[in-house]
């Protein structure tokens, strides 16, 4: 293809968005050989819209928008007092026990230390409890309670955004075939479009989403548009994504529906949440929340048992108290983007990562400054039907943790901001908190230690400034210390205790799982649970660790199904895990075996680390578990139909991803060329002087071939990335001889 063609398909690329599914080949075809068609263009025309950058440190409250229904988008101030109150007062009288378990005698400087580490992290299960009350009630409350039905056309337009990172596009394509459907079938296909958003870098994996967009849009020609865009630069990642459609293409609709890679969302519930923003012309954003599927590792069903048996009382509690203050998760929510684009543009913070640049955790704090601007923000808990996948080993869980670890420190820097509401600061400081709260364990798990090691080597001062009749000796009040430990594990315990007695009473769930097995997967998860949570806490510790040292995270795609491990690698991860757990273990066998025995849950799990993360992540494991019935959830008993869709319909997309166009391919075949110009992203325009590295080198190793072969042997992924993104480049490849 010429410049001139290349200019002719750029051209095409503005044309009327109405043209956006013309006839092209079933996905079964072998690309190759199909018949040429007409390419089409990847998004349709752009509606420029302004997305201004929002100060943190300047705000007018006065420029605030007033609610238009105040009535019903003001928060319940006695339901955050009952819950916030009450964890106080549970946390002080707690506190207060304490302080006398350890006074006996005066308090040591170990003792003081032991005494303010108690306080923090009972604070905050105390919370925690005091929520899940609030949730068990209104859980209890829905069961059996018809869900309402509205019918009638959505009268707004929805743009559906999958942003996509190097992802299996087979699971990301079936999961949008599979919704789209369902929406057409309910007919409110029309009010929904559909878009790709990858920042994907890989250019093998660039080329199988191409493939997948030419299969999806002859699949669902005439019921739904789906429109595909990658990013030649994966500015501020996630969040850059979604802001650069903001800016280029989201004034044309009235709503965004944000999923990730991993999401689904059966069509009545996206429907309800476009009928509950029309309904509502205060809320910003409304955030559903996502049960697990898909699960084959041990972990990734321990979590998904979690999440289905304990999760509804949880979000049902946050909601309860959170109101029109609550929170955003970064997918599976609905936003109304006139308020994002005037209210959630972020801005970078000061210095460099890993505390300054762009903000990673963006979700939380867009969340706040919608609230800030006058909308409001409300965690659907009542919403069925929204579902995620989860990481299938602790390797897994541990990267993304420590991706949002940073992102969630980060937010120290955003707690000062002007403007915020109080609650939107508690969000804030809630996910700062997730990850400190485990050196805070350690350190409290250490200051006993000390605390027992001192009593045990340790002479007591027998001559002190003050006259007394007895050394001043650490003494503990026993029985006392007893009672606390019990109310410390109750109020740890209950929360879970109450989502089993929840989902026990809900009859169908009950039925669909089977009671008996429930309580023993119940009791299997927190066996498990227990045994991952000192791992778990030394690797957040360590997170935190690299942050203070100055360690950016970086970006890298998630694993969703296997989570296989090389034992040496698992050896190389968890080696100071195993060390850790061997020296609390020595350090309790100086003082005595009964000091052993109350460490022992920290200790098992540390020293036994590398086979519990080979264990928990192995799916024939995992699949002999499933076998037996253990964490079985009703969506595993019974898949929901869209889940069962996009698994029917994924091997669709495995097949045309398996006929995608190699590079060299691209360079010989017209029709190829021609789909994937009309796909390709515009190119800025370059201010003159400024240089982007990769595509020079790209250009100068073109040029520097004799042959198309040998200039894309001569190129690094990222170089042919970039010419696969730079129609100029392609081109010039393919003017040279193929061999």
């Amino acid at each position: 293809m010429d410049g001139d063609g290349v200019t002719a398909v750029l051209a095409e690329r503005g044309a009327d968005a109405d043209a956006a599914s013309p006839p092209l080949p079933d996905a079964d075809e072998t690309a190759l050989h199909a018949e040429p068609v007409v390419p089409v263009r990847g998004m349709p025309p752009e509606v420029p819209s302004d997305m201004p950058i929002q100060s943190l440190w300047r705000f007018r409250r006065r420029n605030r928008r007033r609610f238009i229904d105040p009535r019903h988008s003001r928060s319940s101030f006695f339901r955050r007092i009952s819950v916030l109150g009450g964890a106080f007062i549970l946390a002080a009288i707690a506190v207060y026990e304490m302080e006398q378990v350890l006074e006996v005698g005066g308090l040591t400087p170990i003792e003081i230390a032991v005494l303010i580490l108690f306080a923090l992290n009972f604070g905050w299960i105390a919370m925690a409890f005091m929520s899940a009350i609030a949730g068990y009630g209104l859980v209890i409350g829905r069961i059996g309670r018809e869900r309402r039905t509205p019918s009638g056309p959505l009268g707004a337009r929805t743009a559906v955004l999958m942003p996509t990172y190097n992802e299996d596009p087979s699971r990301v394509f079936a999961g949008i075939e599979a919704m789209a459907e369902g929406l057409h079938a309910l007919g409110q296909g029309p009010a929904f479009d559909w878009f790709v958003l990858a920042d994907t870098t890989d250019p093998d994996v660039a080329l199988a989403e191409e493939a997948a967009v030419v299969a999806i849009r002859a699949r669902l020609a005439g019921k739904a548009n789906v429109y595909y865009r990658r990013r030649r630069r994966n500015v501020s990642r996630k969040a850059g994504n979604v802001a650069d459609f903001c800016m280029r293409w989201a004034g044309a609709y009235e709503h965004m529906l944000v999923l990730d890679a991993d999401s689904l969302m059966a069509p009545e519930t996206i429907v309800e949440l476009a009928r509950r923003m029309e309904e509502d012309p205060d809320a910003g954003l409304i955030q559903t929340i996502p049960a697990l599927v898909n699960g084959t590792t041990i972990l990734a069903r321990l979590q998904q048992f979690a999440g289905r048996v304990y999760g509804p009382i949880v979000g049902a509690g946050l909601s309860f108290w959170t109101g029109s203050e609550g929170n955003y998760w970064g997918h599976n929510a609905i936003i109304r983007t006139r308020a994002f684009l005037e209210a959630a543009g972020l801005p970078d913070l000061p210095g460099r990562p890993p505390f300054g640049g762009h903000i990673l955790s963006h979700d939380f704090v867009e969340a706040a400054l919608l609230r800030r601007a006058g909308w409001t923000v409300r965690i659907a808990d009542d919403l069925a039907g929204s579902y995620e996948e989860s990481p299938p080993s602790i390797v897994d869980l541990a990267v993304r943790d420590r991706r949002w670890c940073q992102g969630n420190l980060q937010h120290l820097f955003v707690l000062p901001a002007r403007g915020l509401h109080w609650v939107s600061r508690i969000h804030l400081l809630t996910g700062i908190g997730s990850y400190v709260a485990s050196p805070l364990w350690l350190l409290l798990i250490l200051a006993g230690l000390a605390l027992s090691l001192q009593a045990h080597f340790i002479r007591p001062e027998y001559f002190t400034e003050d006259f007394q009749l007895f050394p001043t000796w650490p003494v503990i009040d026993a029985e006392r210390a007893l009672r606390l430990f019990a109310l410390t594990l109750a109020i740890l315990f209950a929360p879970k205790v109450m989502g089993l007695v929840a989902f026990l009473r809900d009859r169908d769930s009950r039925r669909s799982v089977g009671g008996f097995r429930t309580i023993l997967s119940f009791l299997f998860e927190i066996l498990v649970s227990a045994l991952i949570a000192p791992i778990m806490m030394l690797v957040h510790t360590g997170a935190i660790v690299s942050i203070l040292v100055g360690r950016d995270s970086g970006w890298k795609p998630q694993r969703r199904d296997d989570g296989g491990v090389p034992l040496r690698s698992l050896i190389i991860r968890h080696r100071w895990h195993v060390l850790m757990g061997l020296a609390l273990l020595a350090a309790s066998w100086l003082d005595s075996l009964v000091l052993v025995a109350w460490m022992s849950p920290a200790i098992i799990g540390l020293i036994l680390a590398v086979p519990l993360s080979r264990i928990t992540g192995s799916n024939r494991v995992g699949r002999a578990i499933k076998r037996i019935g253990l964490l079985r959830t009703p969506e595993e008993a019974a898949p929901p139909p869209i889940v069962e869709a996009a698994a029917t319909l994924r091997p669709v997309y495995e097949a045309a991803v398996a006929e995608r166009p190699s590079m060299a391919d691209l360079v010989a075949d017209p029709r190829w060329r021609a789909l994937h110009l009309a796909l390709v992203d515009r190119v800025p325009e370059r201010p003159r002087g400024v240089v982007d590295s990769i595509e020079a080198l790209a250009a100068a190793k073109i040029s520097e071939a004799d042959t198309a072969t040998e200039a894309v042997a001569f190129m690094t992924e990222k170089e042919r990335a970039m010419v696969l993104a730079t129609p100029f480049l392609l081109v010039r490849l393919a003017e040279l001889p193929a061999v």
